[in-house]
């Protein structure tokens, strides 16, 4: 009978033991861990390697229970002081320094170990994986060089063409357009320029006229008289001058062009040698679109 009794409450203990257990494993929440592990190679014995573990959760401020205490913690590395430091942005890191204490015989894969901290007030706890990292002999041994251990090729990640070759023939198309749109100016403007100019509607005109025909002297006259703003007749020629300089050089032909049209419509209108009033039109526009330039 007793030693029944004595059955049942070692098995009551064991019971409760458990279910303690359970309930303070159910109380440790094991939240997501946001952790930047240092560069995976490049090391030999001496280099400070560094952890960064991010404190700020989505939903609360994560308060350690102690920092991780500065011990050896496996063959290559001892952990050095820990500290915690507030990021510009407002969230707080705990930052865990190490330091490589042992030189592989050669290029080697070793390990920052995985561990875990816990949460003074809500009963959470934050593992920080293992980091692999390749250390590096001070001395390079020539018998084991063509044994090396060496990482795999990182994935080279895909680069989006489309957007650049849209833009690009975006760019092209409004390029295309600005020349045409800016050739169509041209042509607009010297179309118009050919209109509007005295002399170049004068030589429009006399393209279909008989340059002896007094109808083509009138029309080069009515241009002289547009480009000096009045009527010329050869004793005020020098208003067109002080009004159309440019025209300067052509002075001789153009008294000569006057003289011999007084002539021909106010006197015997007998003459040879005539001035071509077609060549004579021909480089006054020439000047004009000079000018207008």
């Amino acid at each position: 009978m007793s030693r029944g009794i004595e059955m049942l409450r070692v098995t009551l203990v064991i019971v409760l033991t458990a279910g303690a257990a359970n309930m303070m494993a159910a109380q440790q929440r094991v939240v997501p861990t946001t952790v930047e592990q240092p560069r995976p190679f490049g090391y030999v014995i001496g280099d400070v390697v560094t952890q960064r573990v991010l404190l700020t959760t989505p939903r609360e401020e994560f308060e350690p229970t102690a920092l991780p205490p500065v011990q050896r913690v496996n063959n290559w590395f001892v952990r050095r002081a820990s500290r915690i430091e507030a990021a510009p942005d407002g969230r707080r890191w705990l930052v865990v320094d190490y330091q490589l204490i042992n030189s592989p015989q050669a290029l080697a894969t070793v390990r920052l170990p995985a561990w875990k901290i816990e949460d003074k007030a809500h009963g959470t706890q934050l593992d920080i994986p293992a980091a692999p990292l390749s250390a590096a002999p001070l001395v390079s041994n020539s018998s084991s060089s063509t044994d090396v251990e060496l990482r795999p090729d990182r994935e080279v990640s895909t680069v989006d063409t489309d957007s650049p070759r849209a833009n690009v023939l975006l760019w092209s198309i409004a390029l295309g357009v600005i020349l045409l749109a800016w050739l169509a100016w041209l042509q607009w403007r010297n179309w118009r320029d050919s209109y509007n100019r005295p002399f170049a509607r004068a030589l429009h005109q006399l393209r279909r006229m008989d340059e002896m025909a007094p109808e083509a002297w009138q029309t080069v006259h009515r241009a002289f008289d547009q480009t000096a703003g009045r009527v010329l007749q050869i004793d005020t020629l020098p208003t067109l001058f002080e009004r159309a300089p440019y025209l300067q050089p052509q002075r001789a032909d153009i008294e000569r062009f006057f003289a011999q049209s007084n002539e021909r419509f106010f006197g015997t209108g007998a003459q040879s040698n005539l001035l071509s009033v077609r060549a004579l039109c021909l480089e006054l526009r020439r000047i004009e679109r000079q000018h207008a330039q």
